[in-house]
């Protein structure tokens, strides 16, 4: 049976079939995009094991597929068998090793970087210094002992768990738990009212001057859903405060905050629209057990141990347009293990390399354009010279088997040829 196993694992049969499967899921992963949107489409179909394609959402037809991962997978083990089944290697044969030892590493280096790389964004405006990105589609809800002035302690739930309504949270290091009432994948905001009817959905902060109500999902590539949910803090001894919050990122992203209040104040003027900015943005703050507390639906955020400072930030345009011609960021990199911190430029194709992270220059502070602020796109791949080694190392064994044959042939050419014995006549 093991023989029988090894054989077919071996086979070439199996490799014309995981790669006539790989062709099929291309195909409906290309079609989920139009329902799913990019993103979510990369990682139902080729960001796992098993998955099922829909004609149209809800409907009841499912068609079974192998994930990108389990081809990936299968593909690898079909050629190391293969290559250990078949292989001889002789230097005839040099070239042809190397170039599969190149595609083990491709295929293993992308599955890497489909498990392990993370994307996230840095924001930080001149004379700002932060040691933390931001996830662009990734949430958490985040409860902040901010009793300390010099310390935060945070306890962050990822928004996974926030969505299942009914769900309680809980950590060792609160005295409490949190209890998810109503969650919204997606939602949109409506300013309340001296006039506005229906309760309100928490007796406090946000929801005291606006009211979320849930809408469809969003698959388009340039917008993002923005959930918000309702909690309630349950289980404490000493509350002093409202046991219910109303949480949304509209209130603690920077670039969503800055786009409710523009749109605020074209709609009711700068000093209502600020007044309504201010309590979309103030600080949702309970008291438990003689600790404060501070209750959020975040981006998720990346800590690092080093802090970037913007020093200054350059945007330049094409002369008479509004096109980009180049983004600069000077910036100063602050790492507790250096002596001193260094001064670093970071512009298009030349970004900075530091503590397995990669920072490039993305874009500018599209929201606000006075802010003098850089976007920098924050990239941890721990296997991102995988590729760059696997391609090197798939051109020099295809170089090497073509000169192995270029050379036989040019010898082959140029040794003398062996003069045929004459025929006899007949007689």
């Amino acid at each position: 049976m093991f023989v029988r196993a090894f054989s077919f694992l071996a086979s070439l049969r199996l490799t014309v079939v995981l790669l006539a499967l790989s062709i099929i899921l291309v195909f409906f992963g290309t079609l989920g995009q139009v329902t799913d949107g990019l993103y979510d489409a990369q990682a139902r179909y080729f960001k796992s094991w098993f998955t099922t394609w829909q004609p149209s959402a809800g409907s009841w037809f499912h068609l079974p597929l192998p994930g990108g991962y389990l081809l990936g997978t299968s593909l690898l083990v079909n050629l190391l068998a293969a290559h250990y089944k078949r292989f001889k290697f002789t230097w005839k044969k040099s070239g042809i090793f190397l170039t599969h030892i190149g595609i083990v590493l491709l295929l293993v280096g992308q599955l890497a970087t489909d498990m392990f790389a993370t994307e996230s964004y840095l924001r930080v405006e001149e004379g700002e210094t932060r040691n933390y990105s931001e996830g662009h589609r990734e949430n958490e809800l985040t409860v902040i002992d901010v009793t300390d002035a010099t310390t935060e302690r945070v306890v962050a739930f990822p928004e996974s768990q926030v969505a299942g309504r009914g769900s309680l949270l809980s950590h060792p290091s609160l005295p409490f738990q949190i209890r998810v009432r109503d969650y919204a994948p997606n939602s949109k905001y409506a300013p309340r009212g001296p006039r506005s009817g229906g309760a309100l959905q928490a007796p406090a902060g946000i929801a005291t001057g606006f009211t979320f109500t849930p809408i469809g999902t969003t698959a388009a590539m340039n917008s993002r859903n923005i959930p918000f949910a309702v909690v309630d803090i349950e289980g404490a001894k000493a509350i002093s405060g409202s046991t219910s919050w109303l949480v949304t990122p509209y209130a603690s992203d920077h670039g969503l905050s800055l786009y409710v209040l523009r749109n605020l104040m074209a709609d009711f003027g700068p000093e209502l629209g600020n007044t309504l900015g201010k309590t979309l943005t103030a600080p949702q703050e309970f008291t438990v057990d003689n600790r404060r507390y501070q209750i959020a639906l975040r981006p998720t955020r990346y800590y690092t141990p080093h802090a970037i400072e913007l020093l200054a930030f350059k945007h330049d345009k094409y002369i008479g347009t509004e096109k980009p011609k180049d983004f600069r960021s000077r910036i100063r990199l602050h790492d507790p293990a250096a002596a001193r911190p260094r001064e670093v430029d970071i512009y298009m194709n030349n970004p900075l390399r530091f503590a397995g992270l990669t920072y490039f220059q993305s874009s500018f502070d599209e929201f606000d354009p006075n802010a003098r602020a850089t976007v920098l796109q924050v990239v941890k791949n721990p296997s991102w010279v995988a590729p760059y080694v696997g391609c090197v190392v798939v051109g020099a064994g295809m170089t090497i088997q073509f000169l192995i044959h270029l050379v036989a042939f040019i010898v082959r050419k140029a040794s003398p040829s062996t003069p045929k014995a004459p025929v006899p006549a007949a007689a």
